[in-house]
């Protein structure tokens, strides 16, 4: 999804790649001693293995078993009510330390104890969904140093907004597969750009199958949060999105109400084709307040997301969906410096319309913070993103997207530890 930060953003301290010293900076960070907490929650009873297909009775007492955390106070009907509460979202992973939708950031966000990890799905030019922040990979992999894909750059028209590069409709898989990712924000996440070069393009079955793996081992279900990106795009010339990802989930074992993928469009009839074709946890994403859905656009729907974050709107969406993922100015909003502004009734009305609240994204930098949780001026540093992170929690949010997966855990186990959950 995109999100622009306030006024910036920074570099983020780096993890070390040993063991050992993952167990240290574990421990250091607080992670290692969350327990059933981070690192075995949402698996709810036991399972054969996750991923499998587990029989009716068992899904129901999985269903019934009091997750961890705090009480949702929606229920959906669907897997999503047997996971923590509130929920930790790995935003691309864990983009704050190594680059965004790499095997290696999803594989740090979970090592972090993230319940979910979030990838993007743009298509390639013979029908694969791939995994990048957007189709325009020119920012996110090292295509212009590939002299046999000079050619390739060209200028598009994506949802109304000319943009030159590369894009993955006009590569196979296999030329794909022939790049490597780089850091998207090199200037402010420099430290990030030590791992250019190192991670392939990933698919989204090979994240699937990384996350049953990856399951196993943690002991725990491993959940995706995949997002159709510019679904009408892709719908016009003859790639769409929709139809690929429900048969990715049930070749994946991710389809069904109780399958392990929570699926997110800004587009509602993106999710409402989704919705006729498999019966996943569906989440809407909603930008601005004067911004519209690019469908809306196309359709001559007027309504804005202001209109979509009324009573009347919220009911509209609870129609095909289980839950929103507003940015979070729609519930925190700040004046023209920065400051924070009284809440909106965003989480009130929504969970009044029985949907869910996701919001993007919690980053630990100055740029990406309100001015109240900015600690000097550097918007490239740190500031209090733990304790901008139970400002959300208190407003009653059910999780959230997070570039820094630890500094979000030990801001639930503080807001766990005030509600009085062990």
């Amino acid at each position: 999804m995109t999100h622009r930060p306030l006024d910036g953003s920074t570099p983020a301290a780096p993890v070390q790649g040993a063991d050992s010293s993952r167990r240290r900076f574990l421990r250091a960070t607080g992670v290692a001693g969350l327990g059933a907490a981070a690192l075995a929650a949402g698996a709810g009873e036991a399972f054969a293995a996750p991923g499998e297909d587990q029989p009716e009775a068992s899904e129901e007492r999985a269903a019934a078993a009091a997750p961890a955390g705090t009480r949702a106070p929606v229920r959906t009907g669907t897997g999503l009510d047997r996971l923590p509460h509130p929920l930790v979202i790995g935003h691309r992973g864990a983009p704050g330390y190594r680059p965004e939708e790499t095997l290696g950031s999803y594989e740090l966000a979970l090592e972090l104890g993230a319940d979910v990890i979030e990838p993007d799905l743009v298509p390639t030019k013979d029908g694969h969904l791939v995994i990048r922040h957007e189709n325009n990979i020119a920012e996110t992999t090292d295509v212009a140093d590939h002299p046999e894909f000079a050619g390739r750059k060209t200028t598009k028209t994506i949802d109304g907004a000319p943009l030159t590069g590369w894009f993955t409709e006009d590569f196979t898989l296999a030329e794909l597969k022939t790049l490597r990712a780089k850091e998207r924000l090199p200037q402010q996440r420099q430290r990030n750009t030590l791992y250019d070069g190192r991670w392939q393009i990933l698919t989204f079955r090979e994240l699937a199958d990384f996350a049953r793996k990856r399951g196993r081992e943690l002991g725990r279900d491993v959940w995706l949060y995949p997002e159709t990106k510019h679904p009408s795009y892709f719908r016009s010339i003859g790639l769409p999105l929709e139809e690929r990802l429900a048969d990715e989930l049930r070749r994946t074992g991710l389809a069904g109400r109780r399958g392990r993928a929570i699926l997110q469009s800004f587009e509602p009839s993106s999710l409402q084709r989704l919705a006729k074709l498999v019966d996943n946890p569906r989440i809407q994403l909603l930008s601005g307040p004067t911004s519209q859905p690019y469908d809306f656009v196309l359709s001559g729907d007027k309504r804005t997301v202001a209109d979509l974050v009324t009573p009347e709107g919220l009911r509209w969406i609870a129609s095909f969906a289980h839950g929103i993922g507003p940015t979070t100015q729609l519930i925190a909003p700040v004046d023209a410096s920065g400051k924070l502004l009284p809440p909106t009734t965003l989480v009130r009305d929504a969970h009044a319309a029985n949907l869910l609240l996701h919001p993007y994204t919690v980053r630990n930098e100055n740029g990406f913070l309100p001015l109240d949780y900015r600690r000097g001026t550097d918007p490239n540093a740190y500031g209090d993103a733990i304790g901008w992170a139970r400002y959300l929690y208190e407003l009653g949010v059910d999780g959230f997207f997070t570039d820094q997966t630890d500094t979000t855990i030990l801001a639930r186990q503080d807001f766990w530890a005030a509600k009085g959950v062990n």
